[in-house]
Protein backbone atom coordinates (compact mmCIF):
# COMPACT_ATOMS: atom_id res chain seq x y z
CA UNK A 1 0.00 0.00 0.00
CA UNK A 2 1.29 3.44 -0.75
CA UNK A 3 0.60 6.49 1.42
CA UNK A 4 -2.57 7.58 -0.36
CA UNK A 5 -4.06 4.09 -0.10
CA UNK A 6 -3.19 4.01 3.60
CA UNK A 7 -4.82 7.42 4.17
CA UNK A 8 -7.94 6.28 2.33
CA UNK A 9 -8.04 3.06 4.37
CA UNK A 10 -7.67 4.94 7.67
CA UNK A 11 -10.38 7.44 6.68
CA UNK A 12 -12.72 4.69 5.52
CA UNK A 13 -12.21 2.63 8.69
CA UNK A 14 -12.62 5.70 10.91
CA UNK A 15 -15.92 6.62 9.24
CA UNK A 16 -17.18 3.04 9.59
CA UNK A 17 -16.23 2.91 13.28
CA UNK A 18 -17.82 6.28 14.05
CA UNK A 19 -21.11 5.03 12.56
CA UNK A 20 -21.18 1.74 14.49
CA UNK A 21 -21.96 0.71 18.06
CA UNK A 22 -19.96 -2.51 18.44
CA UNK A 23 -16.48 -3.69 17.42
CA UNK A 24 -15.11 -7.22 17.82
CA UNK A 25 -11.36 -7.90 17.75
CA UNK A 26 -10.28 -11.40 16.73
CA UNK A 27 -7.05 -13.18 15.94
CA UNK A 28 -7.28 -15.03 12.63
CA UNK A 29 -3.94 -16.80 12.32
CA UNK A 30 -3.98 -19.78 9.97
CA UNK A 31 -7.41 -19.37 8.40
CA UNK A 32 -7.67 -20.66 4.85
CA UNK A 33 -9.23 -18.60 2.07
CA UNK A 34 -12.33 -20.82 2.14
CA UNK A 35 -12.71 -20.31 5.90
CA UNK A 36 -12.32 -16.54 5.61
CA UNK A 37 -14.85 -16.48 2.77
CA UNK A 38 -17.29 -18.48 4.91
CA UNK A 39 -16.72 -16.09 7.83
CA UNK A 40 -17.30 -13.03 5.65
CA UNK A 41 -20.49 -14.59 4.28
CA UNK A 42 -21.79 -15.25 7.82
CA UNK A 43 -20.87 -11.74 8.94
CA UNK A 44 -22.61 -10.19 5.92
CA UNK A 45 -25.72 -12.31 6.60
CA UNK A 46 -25.87 -10.89 10.13
CA UNK A 47 -25.51 -7.32 8.88
CA UNK A 48 -21.89 -7.07 10.05
CA UNK A 49 -18.64 -6.12 8.37
CA UNK A 50 -15.40 -8.10 8.72
CA UNK A 51 -12.02 -6.63 7.84
CA UNK A 52 -8.40 -7.61 8.35
CA UNK A 53 -6.38 -4.52 9.23
CA UNK A 54 -2.84 -3.54 10.12
CA UNK A 55 -2.52 -2.60 13.76
CA UNK A 56 -0.80 0.73 13.14
CA UNK A 57 -3.47 1.82 10.66
CA UNK A 58 -6.22 0.61 12.98
CA UNK A 59 -4.73 2.67 15.83
CA UNK A 60 -4.85 5.74 13.59
CA UNK A 61 -8.44 4.98 12.56
CA UNK A 62 -9.56 4.63 16.20
CA UNK A 63 -8.80 8.33 16.87
CA UNK A 64 -12.03 10.21 17.47
CA UNK A 65 -14.13 7.07 18.03
CA UNK A 66 -15.46 5.71 21.33
CA UNK A 67 -13.41 2.52 20.84
CA UNK A 68 -10.05 3.68 22.24
CA UNK A 69 -10.26 0.85 24.80
CA UNK A 70 -9.42 -1.79 22.19
CA UNK A 71 -5.98 -0.36 21.37
CA UNK A 72 -4.18 -2.74 23.81
CA UNK A 73 -5.82 -5.70 22.01
CA UNK A 74 -4.18 -4.79 18.71
CA UNK A 75 -1.16 -7.08 18.87
CA UNK A 76 -0.32 -9.63 16.22
CA UNK A 77 -2.50 -10.48 13.23
CA UNK A 78 -5.97 -9.19 14.03
CA UNK A 79 -9.25 -8.68 12.29
CA UNK A 80 -12.11 -6.36 13.14
CA UNK A 81 -15.82 -7.00 12.83
CA UNK A 82 -18.42 -4.32 13.45
CA UNK A 83 -22.11 -3.71 13.20
CA UNK A 84 -24.82 -1.32 14.35
CA UNK A 85 -26.57 -4.27 16.04
CA UNK A 86 -24.17 -5.32 18.82
CA UNK A 87 -25.76 -8.71 19.40
CA UNK A 88 -25.65 -9.70 15.72
CA UNK A 89 -21.90 -9.18 15.30
CA UNK A 90 -21.16 -10.89 18.64
CA UNK A 91 -23.33 -13.89 17.71
CA UNK A 92 -21.73 -14.26 14.29
CA UNK A 93 -18.20 -14.06 15.72
CA UNK A 94 -18.87 -16.44 18.64
CA UNK A 95 -20.62 -18.98 16.40
CA UNK A 96 -17.72 -19.01 13.96
CA UNK A 97 -15.18 -19.26 16.80
CA UNK A 98 -17.01 -22.34 18.14
CA UNK A 99 -16.58 -24.17 14.83
CA UNK A 100 -13.04 -22.99 14.03
CA UNK A 101 -10.23 -23.05 16.58
CA UNK A 102 -7.97 -20.84 14.41
CA UNK A 103 -10.37 -17.91 14.87
CA UNK A 104 -9.79 -16.65 18.42
CA UNK A 105 -11.87 -13.87 19.96
CA UNK A 106 -9.64 -11.34 21.71
CA UNK A 107 -12.30 -8.89 22.87
CA UNK A 108 -14.20 -5.90 21.68
CA UNK A 109 -15.98 -2.74 22.64
CA UNK A 110 -19.61 -1.77 22.97
CA UNK A 111 -19.42 2.00 22.72
CA UNK A 112 -16.86 3.09 25.29
CA UNK A 113 -17.26 -0.15 27.29
CA UNK A 114 -14.41 -2.60 26.62
CA UNK A 115 -15.30 -6.30 26.60
CA UNK A 116 -13.12 -9.38 26.89
CA UNK A 117 -13.86 -12.67 25.13
CA UNK A 118 -16.21 -13.78 27.94
CA UNK A 119 -18.12 -10.50 27.63
CA UNK A 120 -18.56 -11.13 23.91
CA UNK A 121 -19.89 -14.63 24.62
CA UNK A 122 -22.35 -13.25 27.17
CA UNK A 123 -23.49 -10.58 24.71
CA UNK A 124 -23.97 -13.19 21.99
CA UNK A 125 -26.44 -15.08 24.19
CA UNK A 126 -28.79 -12.11 24.39
CA UNK A 127 -31.73 -11.88 21.99
CA UNK A 128 -31.14 -9.78 18.88
CA UNK A 129 -32.43 -6.24 18.50
CA UNK A 130 -35.23 -7.40 16.18
CA UNK A 131 -36.32 -10.08 18.69
CA UNK A 132 -36.35 -7.55 21.52
CA UNK A 133 -38.44 -5.15 19.42
CA UNK A 134 -40.92 -7.93 18.61
CA UNK A 135 -41.20 -8.92 22.28
CA UNK A 136 -41.72 -5.29 23.33
CA UNK A 137 -44.36 -4.80 20.66
CA UNK A 138 -46.09 -7.98 21.83
CA UNK A 139 -46.15 -6.68 25.40
CA UNK A 140 -47.60 -3.36 24.27
CA UNK A 141 -50.24 -4.86 21.97
CA UNK A 142 -51.34 -7.66 24.31
CA UNK A 143 -53.15 -5.50 26.92
CA UNK A 144 -54.83 -3.46 24.18
CA UNK A 145 -56.27 -6.56 22.51
CA UNK A 146 -57.48 -7.88 25.87
CA UNK A 147 -59.17 -4.56 26.69
CA UNK A 148 -60.79 -4.47 23.25
CA UNK A 149 -62.08 -8.02 23.75
CA UNK A 150 -63.53 -7.19 27.16
CA UNK A 151 -65.20 -4.04 25.85
CA UNK A 152 -66.66 -5.83 22.83
CA UNK A 153 -68.16 -8.70 24.84
CA UNK A 154 -71.04 -6.74 26.49
CA UNK A 155 -71.86 -4.96 23.21
CA UNK A 156 -71.97 -8.30 21.42
CA UNK A 157 -74.25 -9.74 24.08
CA UNK A 158 -76.61 -6.75 23.79
CA UNK A 159 -76.70 -7.10 20.03
CA UNK A 160 -77.62 -10.78 20.36
CA UNK A 161 -80.42 -9.98 22.88
CA UNK A 162 -81.85 -7.26 20.61
CA UNK A 163 -81.60 -9.65 17.66
CA UNK A 164 -83.48 -12.32 19.59
CA UNK A 165 -86.26 -9.86 20.50
CA UNK A 166 -86.50 -8.73 16.89
CA UNK A 167 -86.84 -12.32 15.67
CA UNK A 168 -89.42 -13.00 18.38
CA UNK A 169 -91.45 -9.93 17.33
CA UNK A 170 -91.21 -10.95 13.66
CA UNK A 171 -92.32 -14.49 14.49
CA UNK A 172 -95.29 -13.26 16.54
CA UNK A 173 -96.23 -10.76 13.78
CA UNK A 174 -96.17 -13.54 11.17
CA UNK A 175 -98.25 -15.82 13.42
CA UNK A 176 -100.91 -13.17 13.94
Amino acid sequence: MDRTEKREFVTELNQALVATSMVVVARNTGLTVAEVTDLRRKMRASGSTYRVAKNRLTNLALEGTPFDGIKPMLKGPIALAWSKDPVAVAKAAVEFAKTNEKFVLVGGALGSQTLNADGLKALSEMPSLETLRAQLLGLIVSPATKVAGVLQAPAGQLARVFGAYAKKDEASAEAA
